[in-house]
């Protein structure tokens, strides 16, 4: 794939989205569901491969441009990443004068709710992905409960489940 197609793809991205996941679903679009670049499971591969080393939420997005298009890929999507934090700044001071409006306020809520409802609608496919039987299915449960009835750190939720999972590949 062109690297060049890779950043403007990932850019739109990581341009309409303000976390880290936010652009999954449009990731999901673009590469999955449109062009047939990456599959499932290669697009949680990246997700992974971004979430598990430290930095922002959002480094996934070099990733997909590596399995995308190479090292070419991988440096049109780090490209893709940084961009918006060099346009931040000037959109700040310019809507900072225009953010106190109730016409604002309610357009910001919006795009929070529609961004939930499209990480909930892409996640679902990349569940179904990951989730390959139902050891995996009794470890989603497990880690979905402690992250949302406990404070335990994600670290230690990820890390314990590799664990688990390491030790079940050893024992079976």
């Amino acid at each position: 794939m062109n690297p060049l197609l890779v950043y403007l793809l990932l850019l739109k991205a990581t341009m309409t989205s303000f976390s880290g996941l936010g652009s999954l679903p449009m990731i999901h679009n673009d590469f999955v569901d449109a062009r047939h670049v990456l599959t499932d499971r290669q697009l949680n591969t990246a997700v992974v491969a971004g979430r598990t080393g430290p930095g922002p939420n959002g480094v996934y997005v070099v990733s997909v441009g590596y399995l995308a298009a190479g090292v070419p890929g991988a440096i049109a999507g780090f490209a893709a990443v940084i961009t918006p934090a060099f346009l931040v700044i000037p959109l700040m001071r310019w809507a900072g004068r225009r953010a106190d409006t109730p016409r604002v306020k309610s357009a910001i809520r919006a795009v929070v709710v529609a961004s939930a409802g499209l990480l909930l609608s892409v996640s679902l496919p990349l569940a179904r992905d990951a989730i390959t039987g139902p050891f995996a299915l009794v470890l989603v449960v497990l880690t979905f409960a402690v992250l949302a009835f406990t404070k335990v750190d994600s670290l230690w939720v990820v890390l314990g489940a590799a664990a688990v999972g390491l030790a079940a590949r050893l024992f079976t």
